[in-house]
């Protein structure tokens, strides 16, 4: 059985759960970038900038501030740039959303909808405060909403193991959007599309940060500070278990550069968490022991250094095999490099994002055409790891969410 978290309502069955809105289908549909979804959402981000609900969930903050009507509304305007070309929305989208990262769903789904789909997602049944937090915003939007935003869109919940739930909803969906880890993708692609339909795949991923040691060395107390409290909002926000989240850390220059450097910013570092948090339970500390000294088994590392539970230094051995798995919140495996293109030979295509300090925007461009693809979504600046653009995954997603009518 689905449970139906908004709009709320009675648990029914997934062939039910179609019908409401197949009937939807029948009344005025939502149009690419109506107007009407452009209020909800941006009421709904008002809610979610409230600064007691972004003080108590940092994550919400960001989130309202994308829902902006501003802010949609210039994403909105990139698409209408081809000639002779209509825009229509996909109909209906599916989304399987990740348990490991609270809010990443409404991104997808408020562009979605934005591009005048109906739409269905499940969201996991371990979501927390967070996800209670955005459930509540959109509820209360609801109240001075359009009722076209009610007719098309579902958010529910209902247990993984639920095959049956997911076929069939997959067997209705014009398009389906899947975050998760790799396997958990090969299970849910079991179930079939219908011939026309495809699938939006958000898998595995991994994320980096790189760091000239020479620059950070001669920046000022003030800045050195506030990169060390970047690298932290990037890394400890979802736990480091979100895709955008950096693991290992290239320290760019000399060895004795780089040396001094990792001092310096391990200290600050170590401040930043005592100050902000999070402190880690037991359980953590023993998964941050058992993997930091698997990789030490494994010969990738070759030495391990613990600042309390909260912060574990694993400096990778020669030669370099990147571990690309989560190591549990705080872990970070470090590699020094003589220069930026060396990082180049070590990129693998699941690799997303790149964080950077100082290396100039230009460099970086650079560096992405010398990449050429092969590995390396986003190149952004350090502590913008975590915030979420239209562009992810190498997707244009409001263009994904549409479908293309030319006229000649």
């Amino acid at each position: 059985m689905i449970r139906p978290l908004f709009p709320s309502g009675p648990s029914l069955e997934a062939s039910a759960l179609l019908e409401s809105l197949n009937e939807s289908a029948s009344a005025p549909a939502l149009q690419v970038g109506d107007e009407r979804m452009l209020d909800f959402l941006d009421g709904v981000g008002q809610r979610l900038r409230v600064p007691a609900l972004a003080r108590r969930h940092p994550e919400l903050g960001p989130l309202g501030a994308y829902l902006r009507r501003g802010h949609l509304g210039s994403e909105l305007a990139r698409l209408y740039t081809e000639n002779c070309t209509l825009r229509f929305p996909q109909g209906l989208v599916f989304h399987i959303a990740p348990g490991n990262a609270d809010t990443v769903f409404v991104y997808s789904w408020a562009l979605s909808a934005l591009a005048g789909n109906r739409n269905v997602v499940r969201v996991s049944d371990r979501g927390g405060e967070a996800t209670e937090a955005v459930l509540a915003a959109l509820a209360q939007g609801l109240e001075t909403a359009d009722s076209v935003v009610a007719r098309t869109q579902r958010i529910v919940s209902y247990d993984h193991r639920d095959e049956a739930a997911t076929s069939v909803l997959s067997a209705a969906c014009d398009l389906r959007v899947l975050w998760g880890g790799d396997r958990a993708i090969d299970d849910i692609r079991r179930a079939p599309l219908r011939p026309s339909a495809r699938d939006l795949t958000f898998p595995n991923r991994s994320s980096f940060a790189v760091i000239c040691a020479r620059a950070f060395l001669s920046t000022d107390t003030t800045e050195r500070k506030r990169v060390a409290e970047a690298f932290h909002s990037d890394a400890y926000l979802f736990g480091q278990a979100a895709c955008a989240s950096p693991g290992t850390i290239f320290w760019i220059g000399t060895a004795e550069d780089v040396a001094d450097a990792q001092v310096v910013f391990t200290a600050l570092l170590t401040r930043t968490v005592e100050a902000r948090g999070p402190r880690a339970d037991a359980a953590m500390a023993i998964q941050k022991q058992v993997s930091t000294y698997g990789l030490a088994a494994e010969g990738i590392a070759d030495d391990v250094r613990f600042i309390g539970n909260e912060i574990a230094m694993v400096r990778l051995a020669s030669p370099v095999r990147l571990p690309r798995r989560w190591l549990g919140t705080g872990t970070f495996p470090y590699l020094r490099l003589d220069a930026l293109d060396a990082l180049l030979p070590l990129l693998l295509r699941q690799d997303q994002t790149l964080t950077y300090f100082g290396f100039t925007a230009d460099e970086m461009v650079l560096f992405a055409q010398r990449a050429g693809g092969r590995g390396i979504d986003r190149i952004v600046p350090m502590g913008r790891a975590l915030e979420f653009s239209t562009v992810w995954d190498g997707y244009d997603l409001l263009r994904e969410f549409t479908r293309l009518v030319t006229v000649s």
